[in-house]
């Protein structure tokens, strides 16, 4: 809408659609949770460095055009409360998606290598019962 010219449309929608306004404050708060420094590495990777790069840039631009929408200068800036209950949120899921991030390191340098180690069923556990703690940790706040 920025390079049609129409970015006026866009104000006037975010500023008398209740609905559309909340979409846009549940994308701040999904962006909120992102922690890209945990899968920077992958920038580098040959298959998946392609990807990470075309998600990480398109975070930037999305962030980049909701603050300007919103006119503030971080994310959920109308919302210190749920902001905070993020931040107690990442202290218990930056943690576990750190320990899955490595189980499944491993894992695709088994798969990479060709290996068949008998660590693989320890690792594939691994990364399940993480996935089980940050959806909990999910649930249990905003």
């Amino acid at each position: 809408m920025e390079q049609a010219g129409r970015w006026a449309e866009v104000e006037s929608l975010y500023r008398h659609s209740l609905f559309f306004k909340t979409l846009i404050d549940n994308c701040e708060m999904a962006m909120k949770k992102c922690f890209f420094p945990l899968t920077a590495y992958l920038g580098q990777h040959a298959v998946y460095g392609k990807v990470w790069h075309q998600i990480h840039d398109e975070y930037q631009l999305t962030r980049r055009m909701v603050l300007r929408l919103s006119g503030h200068k971080a994310l959920m800036g109308d919302y210190p409360i749920e902001q905070m209950s993020v931040q107690m949120r990442e202290r218990i899921v930056l943690p576990l998606t750190t320990i899955q991030q490595y189980g499944l390191a491993r894992l695709r340098q088994m798969e990479e290598q060709v290996l068949d180690s008998p660590l693989r069923g320890k690792y594939e556990k691994l990364v399940m019962r993480c996935s089980f703690g940050i959806i909990n940790a999910g649930r249990n706040s905003a």
